[in-house]
């Protein structure tokens, strides 16, 4: 298969030696040979004293902790925010893989996963870890101005690193939707991210105040978020979103929504 991988050095966080060997198998089948195994979370921290990888594979439960516990300690740090991190787990419950989602995984696979699917994840963290500055026929990207809002900070800092990678250097952070309407009152923006669910304004509320209050309502909206209730996401759209992004979201599909968005 394609060697476009072939240059990815992977931590594979995964205690059973079955999945280890089935997961390492379609890695090598891909092309990445360059496989650091890890038993553990502590086992990663260890590794990381001799090597930074780009990308750590990990399973959700791990015998001193959890993927979710992983992924959070190693977000913390600016010095390993330039990993991309992966989960393979048979986890299903939302409330165990949203706090994944808001950290800023590449990609959540399933277990059993295909190859394919595993491909399409390692074809986002080459994105994620080398992005092309976005082409805009009508904005000077290092002047568009975004508004990213969201109560998570972990996945404030992912978004903000997508769109630096872009080229958008104008950026404003607000926690949710009450921090952000008064921003709104003081400042242009070009685009609007927003989380759906938010304590005091959530992303419902913020984007139906945007349309039909603010005195910015033709500017476009994506709402990155993980809500799976079709109602609610029905109520958004209808609200006046220009588009819904679903966590973990990969590179590519941000770039190519605010590509399309703002040309």
């Amino acid at each position: 298969m394609s060697n476009q991988f072939s240059d990815l050095q992977v931590f594979l966080v995964e205690p059973s030696m079955t999945q280890q060997h089935i997961i390492q198998k379609y890695l090598e089948q891909l092309g990445i040979s360059n496989i650091t195994h890890c038993p553990s979370g502590d086992s990663v921290f260890d590794n990381l004293a001799l090597s930074q990888p780009d990308l750590i594979i990990s399973a959700m439960y791990l015998p001193d902790m959890t993927g979710t516990e992983l992924i959070h300690n190693l977000r913390e740090y600016d010095e390993n925010y330039d990993m991309a991190f992966m989960l393979i787990s048979s986890e299903t419950h939302i409330k165990n893989l949203d706090p994944i989602r808001q950290a800023g995984a590449i990609a959540i696979l399933p277990k059993p996963f295909s190859i394919e699917e595993l491909n399409i994840a390692l074809t986002a963290t080459n994105t994620f870890l080398h992005p092309e500055k976005a082409d805009l026929d009508h904005f000077d990207i290092e002047d568009t101005s975004v508004l990213i809002v969201d109560d998570s900070a972990l996945s404030l800092k992912y978004i903000r690193r997508i769109l630096s990678d872009l080229g958008i250097e104008n950026i404003t952070q607000a926690m949710d939707g009450s921090e952000a309407i008064p921003l709104l009152e003081d400042q242009y923006f070009d685009l609007i991210i927003t989380d759906y669910n938010m304590p005091e304004v959530d992303g419902l509320e913020l984007t139906t105040y945007i349309r039909e209050q603010s005195t910015q309502k033709t500017t476009p909206i994506i709402m990155i978020t993980s809500e799976q209730n079709k109602q609610r996401l029905a109520a958004v759209q209808h609200a006046g979103v220009s588009a819904i992004l679903d966590k973990p979201f990969e590179p590519t599909s941000i770039r190519e929504f605010i590509i399309n968005l703002l040309n």
